[in-house]
């Protein structure tokens, strides 16, 4: 419910209409705070170091299931994405503009708080890795809500690019890391410490984890698009760059800690990494002119803090990390809720034009104070706490390489460059003469838009007065399932130790801090850039680096690419064919003991036909493309005949069946030919060299259909047992409770395979009716529905015709024959699926069948009064059939079993008998409803044009060129 309360709510909000601002903000609320309360009655159970699991059996079979796995860490993860999440909900609902789609902007939010959530309650690799890429696709939909903005547009499409490639690196070092373990299972994982790291794979798994972790939390160098998403409104900077997107790199390190960490090559990477992100953040920070820009800066800092604790790489450090990734998620979302308010009630987050804030909004800016103090590490608030543990952690000896020599000093200074910022941010917004030329009067901000900021600056206060008694007990959960009980160190949370060496070190950070902004003041409000770092622009180097791939991608386009469908295919057969010879180069060709049957003469004259058939439309496409279609259509039963020849009645009723319909649209489709002048050659297609192209096209013909007979031949020549055929044969029945074989290998053996293919089919018909409805055949422009309307119009009044003139005026076979077919054959397909399950036939069958009564009654009555009559629609066919197949599928899990698994059953029925009842036979009708509404998807993009065209050129009827081409 946890997990899938933010999806429900994000579809919901999407529904709403764009004006019900109310509605979607309680909506929104609602499913924050109903996850976070239902995740608050969880932590009693995991308190005590039990862990939660929740599998749904998807494909049990290959070790990838739904597994959501709640313990200590995930837990405190996850209440941060709920609660802040809350909290953002609530400061957005005041926030945005009533112009602005609010029910859009909650429908984004929401998707992305469940993203987040399926992250860290991920107990599987490969769907951790999903997670992942999720919240990179719904991250940039929040990034770039304002579309209208081109800078939003922008920093999407960089975040975007930025995380998922990184993704697509995390996914590749978690498969490295399945394959190490053996399983892709979490709880295997972290029980293979010593495995993965003796591994050779170790190195490489570990490098391309460490860059999807740093790309998403925006370490160097990867860090440059964090503050460029800054242009996404403030309630996503606040949620987005505080407690969830950034902290997803955080988590997956922490998370796999234990069995990467330990190692030189862990310690180097990432407490170096960490180590240049702190500084390079809080140095760029310092300059900031822009309220948010000092912000973003200064995430990047703290999230190098966080990883140079993890790459320190001792337990105390990791416990440091995952207290500091706590307190930084609620002073920084809050210090983003405060700039919000100042650009909301001011007009302006430059802080050059910002002073004296404080006598307009006293509340905004005491909480603003304490926030930043609270990044600043002033002793009595939670940031002070664990600014002192990583003090106390790089001060330890722990290699006595440079590195560790130089951490305590160097992390010093990126934690008083911290109290630097923090100053500017406070005496410069709220501090100085009173503000002039504002572009608005500011004032306080409405009490409910205050409300998060409050709640979230009395938890600063409450965690640094009272560590032990409020965190610490969330921490020590977190901490000891992330580390494991024996690793589990002991850390003490009191505000005092003495004046220590840490303490010192803080006490020298505050104090250089507070000089440095004294003393450059002045300076920092003239300068544009910060120095050294001014030079390197993190968006003119990825910028460059996509200028580069695009040219290098267009250049092998215009060096291996081509417009003709033609060599595209040929490439397509030639690797097809390759990649089938290579198990014949590793095992031999060896035909099975049972010889070849006779050849029957009936059945070579048969065969003989075919191959005349292809020869002929083969040649025949060089002149006459009709002839050319209606070849291939005998080619097309021969095979037909075979099938039933060689006892495969379902093969060849569909056979029979595709060839029907393809036939049609082919037809319909030739006038989209360009026109063939044999007589005319360009440039470079000499006679000679089409020759050549011909030959070579006659050989990998040759090679493929050779190719593809000794395969067969191989085949047929086993007896059963050694085939994969007795697998199907004798479990159809008993397991599929179908005696189809075929049927019930499509609807329940390879379901999960189907269901993908009538997806794919989906695509392909609204693709065809897209590219239909964009581009004319030559001669004709693009038209709008009206100016199309217009036009027909126009060709009707012209050529004499009546708005009910059809195809059938034209043809020879009588409308009423044509009408008088769609009853019966609509029966026939009916009866078709029903069987399909034990006897020939099945939802693609009876789909197809379907598909030609509807194409007899375009011919018959025309495009438009069959469409008003019949009422067809095709869209809410496909995505009823879809959906329909989805959830049998779906269906399965709700009983424990695997997605997709069929159900059978046979009924006594008085007076009938028994009848078999299985729920394949609604995944068939949901194959069959999609097939129906493709199939009139693509009738009707082409028919549409085709049938006005074919009338507008010969109103006379007779045969001739125009015809042909037609």
């Amino acid at each position: 419910m946890i997990l899938l309360l933010p999806f429900l709510g994000s579809l919901t909000a999407a529904l709403l209409p764009l004006h019900a601002r109310g509605r979607a903000g309680i909506l929104a609320g609602a499913v924050a705070l109903g996850g976070t309360l239902l995740l608050s009655l969880l932590y009693r159970t995991i308190a005590d170091g039990t862990v939660l699991h929740s599998e749904i059996k998807w494909l049990p079979s290959l070790g990838l299931n739904l597994v959501l796995r709640l313990d200590g860490l995930s837990w405190i993860f996850a209440l941060l994405v709920l609660a802040i999440g809350f909290l953002v909900v609530v400061y957005a609902r005041y926030y945005m503009s009533p112009d602005d789609p609010v029910p859009r902007f909650f429908s984004f939010l929401l998707a992305f708080m469940g993203s987040m959530l399926g992250l860290v309650l991920s107990g599987n690799l490969v769907q951790l890795a999903f997670f992942w890429e999720l919240t990179s696709l719904s991250s940039f939909l929040l990034i770039g809500y304002w579309h209208h903005n081109e800078a939003a547009r922008s920093a999407a499409r960089m975040a975007l690019i930025v995380t998922a490639a990184g993704g697509l690196c995390l996914l590749i070092g978690l498969l490295l890391i399945g394959k190490i373990v053996g399983s892709y299972d979490l709880d295997a994982v972290l029980s293979s410490a010593d495995v993965i790291r003796s591994s050779d794979l170790y190195q490489p798994a570990l490098i391309l984890i460490l860059i999807g972790a740093f790309t998403k939390s925006a370490q160097f160098p990867f860090h440059f698009w964090l503050p460029h998403a800054m242009a996404a409104p403030t309630p996503v900077s606040a949620y987005l760059h505080s407690a969830t997107m950034v902290k997803a790199g955080v988590f997956i390190l922490i998370r796999l800690w234990p069995v990467l960490a330990g190692s030189d090559s862990w310690y180097y990477i990432v407490t170096s990494t960490g180590l240049l992100t702190l500084l390079v953040g809080a140095w760029a920070a310092i300059f900031q002119q822009d309220l948010k820009g000092l912000l973003a800066y200064s995430t990047i800092s703290h999230l190098g803090i966080i990883t140079l604790l993890l790459g320190i790489g001792s337990p105390l450090a990791a416990v440091a990390a995952i207290f500091h990734t706590v307190n930084h998620a609620t002073f920084k979302a809050s210090l983003f809720m405060a700039a919000g308010i100042i650009d909301h009630e001011a007009g302006t987050r430059d802080l050059r034009r910002l002073s004296g804030l404080y006598s307009f909004m006293p509340i905004t800016a005491t909480l603003a104070m304490v926030a930043a103090a609270a990044m600043a590490g002033v002793p009595l608030l939670n940031g002070f706490l664990s600014k002192e543990m990583l003090l106390a952690e790089v001060l330890e000896d722990y290699n006595n390489s440079w590195l560790d020599q130089a951490l305590p000093y160097l992390a010093t200074i990126g934690l008083a460059f911290s109290v630097l910022y923090s100053l500017r941010f406070i005496h410069q917004s709220f501090f100085g003469p009173p503000p002039r030329g504002l572009p608005q009067q500011p004032h306080e901000a409405p009490r409910w838009m205050r409300a998060p900021i409050e709640v979230l600056v009395v938890t600063c206060l409450v965690i640094g007065v009272f560590p032990s008694a409020t965190i610490g007990p969330f921490l020590e959960t977190a901490a000891r399932s992330a580390l494991g009980a024996q690793a589990m160190p002991s850390y003490s949370l009191a505000i005092w130790h003495g004046f220590t060496r840490p303490f010192a070190f803080s006490l020298v950070a505050l104090g250089f801090g507070t000089a440095g902004y004294v003393l450059f003041a002045r300076w920092l409000n003239d300068v544009s850039s910060a120095p050294v770092l001014g030079r390197l622009k993190g968006r003119r180097m990825f910028e460059t680096v996509l200028s580069v791939l695009i040219s290098g991608a267009r250049r092998l386009l215009t060096l291996l690419g081509t417009e003709r469908l033609q060599a595209q295919l040929r490439v397509l057969v030639v690797i097809g064919g390759l990649a089938g010879l290579l198990p014949f180069l590793r095992h031999g060709y060896i035909i099975g003991p049972d010889g070849a049957t006779p050849l029957d003469p009936g059945f070579g004259a048969i065969w003989l036909v075919g191959c005349a058939c292809a020869v002929a439309a083969a040649w025949q496409a060089k002149y006459h493309r009709l002839a050319a279609v209606v070849l291939v259509s005998g080619a097309g039963l021969v095979s037909c005949v075979s099938f039933v020849w060689l006892s495969a009645p379902d093969l060849a009723l569909t056979q029979l069946l595709v060839e029907t319909v393809t036939t049609i649209l082919l037809l319909l489709s030739l006038r989209w030919l360009p026109q063939r002048r044999p007589d005319v050659w360009p440039e470079n297609r000499t006679p000679a060299r089409v020759r050549l192209r011909r030959g070579a096209d006659l050989a990998i013909a040759i090679a493929a259909g050779f190719g593809m007979a000794m395969l067969s031949f191989a085949v047929m020549t086993r007896p059963l047992p050694d085939t994969i055929s007795r697998f199907f044969i004798e479990r159809s029945y008993p397991e599929g409770g179908g005696k189809n074989v075929v049927n019930v290998i499509l609807v329940d053996f390879r379901a999960f395979d189907t269901l993908g293919e009538i997806t794919v089919l989906a695509i392909v018909a609204l693709t065809v009716f897209s590219l239909l409805r964009r581009f004319r055949p030559a001669g004709e422009s693009v038209r709008s529905p009206l100016q199309q309307r217009q036009q027909d119009a126009s060709d009707e009044r012209r050529d004499g015709r009546s708005p009910g003139d059809t195809l059938t005026d034209y043809l020879l076979v009588p409308r009423v024959i044509m009408e008088w077919l769609f009853p019966f054959i609509t029966v026939l397909a009916l009866y078709l699926l029903i069987r399909g399950h034990d006897l020939p036939g099945g939802g693609f069958s009876a789909g197809v069948t379907m598909s030609i009564a509807l194409i007899l009654q375009y011919m018959a009555s025309g495009t438009r009064s069959i469409e008003a009559r019949l009422r067809i629609k095709p869209l809410n066919w496909m995505g009823v059939g879809l959906l329909l197949s989805v959830t049998t599928g779906m269906g399965a899990l709700v009983f424990g079993y695997p997605f997709l698994t069929s159900f059978f059953r046979y009924l006594d029925v008085p007076l009938i008998g028994q009848v078999p009842i299985a729920s394949a036979l609604l995944f068939d009708l949901g194959v069959f409803l999609l097939v129906v509404g493709t199939t009139a998807l693509i009738l009707i993009a082409i028919a549409h044009q085709s049938i006005r065209t074919a009338a507008r050129r010969q109103p006379d009827g007779l045969p001739g060129a125009a015809g042909e081409q037609a």
